[in-house]
Parts: C-alpha cells; structure tokens; sequence
C-alpha cells in the first residue's frame, strides 16, 4: 500500500478546541499515528489539514521503512472476546441471583453492566 490508500483506512482522527495565547483554534491528531498533527480556525478545517498531515506523516514512514500501524477498527483481530476476571464470593453470588431472577445467563448481565455507560 502506498501512503494515499493508508490515508483513506478509517484512523481515529481527535480532534479538540483549544484556547491559549495565540487564541482558538482545533487541534487534531491521529490515536495510532504518533507525532501525526496538525490544527486549523474550525474543526472542518482542522479535519482537512490531519487528512493531508497523515498522508506525509504515512509518507515519511514509508520511505524509513518504519511499520505503519493499522487502524485500531484493524486490530481487534487480536483480541478473543473472552477474559477472566476475579471477583468477591460476595459479588459474584449476588450478580448470579439477580441474573437468575431476571431470567438471564450470569455472561449476559456481566455483559449488560459493563456495556452500561
């Protein structure tokens, strides 16, 4: 791949309003693309101006043979899904009785809680 197409994967571009002694602007960088930034007078125009910063960001990269992270959406292929996790007898008696009243698997209610803001 060459760095246009990288630039199209779908990165997590952040963007943020800033305020100090130069005045208001948006800052924004790209979570998997270290040191990537750039900033502009509105969001839109701090959008655009990361668009072309990843570009020569994922250029500079390229030509120093550096690994060009995936976007984290790219990286979940590492995860299963599935963790362990210890809890008080206390606790997970209580989480399996309010499961079993609500007539649901202890894995699901875990899962609705979690899932839960």
């Amino acid at each position: 791949m060459n760095a246009q197409e990288y630039s199209k994967l779908p990165y997590k571009i952040q963007i943020q309003e800033m305020n100090d002694e130069s005045g208001q602007y948006y800052y924004a960088t790209v979570a998997e693309l270290k040191g990537c930034m750039s900033d502009g007078k509105t969001p839109d125009e701090a959008y655009k101006n990361i668009r072309e910063a990843m570009e020569l960001h994922i250029e500079c990269m390229l030509e120093e043979n550096i690994k060009i992270p995936l976007p984290e959406i790219h990286q979940t292929e590492k995860y299963s899904g599935k963790f362990l996790t210890r809890v008080p007898k206390e606790l997970h008696a209580l989480l399996a009785q309010t499961a079993e009243q609500q007539g649901i698997s202890l894995n699901q209610l875990v899962l609705y809680k979690l899932a839960r803001p």
